[in-house]
């Protein structure tokens, strides 16, 4: 299959974190770049009717808005919380004018993994009519499992089909920081095929030098990116490819030059 272009090319807003909105989306414009992938808390420092008025302006197009879910908690009442900020991230999404909640889907409140991810199932299950009414598709973004204790008890690509495939249509989102290690990676890229409407680049470098903020620029690790980007393609995903990196190096960068960087990377690793 042939490399993909740098038109798919979409900067998630975390790998300019010290940018604000508006930086980030005039960056985009500078650098050629013509999708961005949100991230909430970025969203709530201008605005939402100011980050309207700044995609309408540079004509940006939103891959998706990050994050929703953090679904499991020790009482009902504090699960319906979480829920109802879920349906404000449906909203925001909505006005943002993408199609795509990513779902980090929350830890265990106790030593209850098993009992997590059920109240993950369930609340999904509340959302996904709310969602569904507001044009926004949720995508289950499985994390890594060193990543259990504190954010998400969704650890696999076969996890997160197993919830998607519950519904109509199945939502699930795809990251190669995460999932890249899964020895059924592809076996369950070709199950999810034609369910896949997100997916993630960055790299893992070797040693690793923090859990949260070890991520590193594509080609700076040891991830086969064009392999899992070739066989996602064959699933049918044929939509924006977000760069998502979270990395102190790269934060204290200048924005233009990690911009610059992330499309030579984009065209000779994704």
């Amino acid at each position: 299959m042939e490399r993909t272009d740098w038109q798919r090319l979409s900067l998630n807003q975390i790998t300019t974190e010290r940018w604000s909105l508006r930086e980030a989306a005039e960056g985009c414009v500078r650098a050629g770049i013509s999708w961005i992938g949100l991230w909430r808390h970025k969203v709530q420092e201008t605005g939402l009717a100011e980050s309207k008025r700044i995609l309408r302006d540079t004509g940006l197009k939103v891959s998706s808005l990050c994050r929703g879910g953090m679904f499991p908690a020790a009482t009902a009442a504090e699960r319906d919380r979480r829920l109802d900020d879920n349906r404000r991230a449906v909203e925001e999404s909505a006005e943002l004018g993408t199609d795509v909640l990513v779902l980090v889907c929350g830890p265990a409140p106790d030593k209850n993994i098993a009992e997590a991810r059920k109240q993950v199932e369930e609340a999904i299950e509340r959302l996904a009519p709310f969602a569904a009414s507001h044009g926004v598709k949720l995508g289950i973004e499985p994390l890594h499992p060193m990543y259990a204790a504190e954010r998400s008890v969704v650890n696999t690509l076969a996890q997160a089909a197993a919830m998607a495939e519950r519904f109509d249509p199945a939502q699930v989102g795809v990251d190669v920081f995460h999932v890249w290690w899964d020895p059924d990676l592809f076996g369950q890229i070709e199950r999810l095929k034609g369910r896949i409407f997100g997916f993630h680049v960055s790299d893992w470098p070797v040693p690793v030098p923090d859990l949260l903020m070890g991520r590193c620029m594509m080609g700076d690790g040891v991830i086969d990116i064009r392999r899992i980007r070739e066989a996602v393609d064959a699933a049918g995903y044929d939509g924006p490819i977000e760069v998502e990196i979270f990395h102190q190096g790269i934060w204290d960068s200048p924005g233009d030059d990690v911009l610059s960087l992330m499309k030579t990377r984009f065209l000779e690793h994704v």
